[in-house]
C-alpha cells in the first residue's frame, strides 16, 4: 500500500485543481457574457435587442449558479481533514475496495493520482452513503454488487 500521506495530498491537490478550474471557468464565461451584455445594450433597441438581452440574462443567472455551486466545493473541499489517518469511512478517507478506489472530500469524479485511479466522491453520494462508518474488511451490497473494502486511509 502506498504511503497514505502524500497520496492524501496529491489526492486534496488534485481536488483543489479541479475547484479552481471550476471556478476560473465560471468566472470567465460569466465576465465574458456580462461584457457581451454591456456591448449590447449601448448598441442596440428593438423588440430583437430586448429578446437577445433577456436571453443574456438568463445566462448570466445560470453562470452565477455555477460560480456559486464551484464555491460551495470549495468551501466542502476545506473541511476535508487529508492529514490525518482514518480507520473508518467519513471525510477525507482514501478508500480501497473490491471495486474501485476513492477519496471521501468533493464530487469531482474520476481522478487519476500517481498511484492509481480514484473517485472523489462527496458523503452525500450513495456510494459514500453506503460505505460510511464501514472499517476495512467489511462487505456491503451496492447496486447488487459486493463490494469488499480492503483498506481505508
Amino acid at each position: 500500500m502506498p504511503d497514505y500521506t502524500e497520496l492524501k495530498l496529491e489526492l486534496y491537490k488534485l481536488c483543489e485543481h479541479y475547484v479552481r478550474k471550476r471556478l476560473e471557468t465560471a468566472q470567465e464565461a460569466l465576465s465574458s457574457t456580462q461584457e457581451s451584455s454591456n456591448q449590447e445594450e449601448k448598441s442596440t433597441a428593438g423588440d430583437k435587442h430586448d429578446t437577445e438581452r433577456a436571453m443574456m440574462q438568463i445566462q448570466v443567472e445560470q453562470l452565477t449558479k455555477q460560480l456559486a455551486e464551484a464555491n460551495k466545493l470549495a468551501e466542502e473541499l476545506k473541511r476535508v481533514d487529508y492529514v490525518n489517518k482514518q480507520t473508518v469511512v467519513t471525510q477525507g478517507a482514501i478508500v480501497f475496495t473490491s471495486q474501485n478506489n476513492y477519496f471521501m472530500s468533493i464530487s469531482a469524479g474520476k481522478i487519476k493520482s500517481n498511484q492509481g485511479d480514484f473517485f472523489a466522491v462527496s458523503m452525500t453520494s450513495p456510494i459514500a452513503q453506503a460505505l460510511k462508518g464501514k472499517s476495512a474488511n467489511d462487505e456491503l451490497i451496492f447496486n447488487g454488487k459486493k463490494i469488499q473494502i480492503e483498506a481505508i486511509f
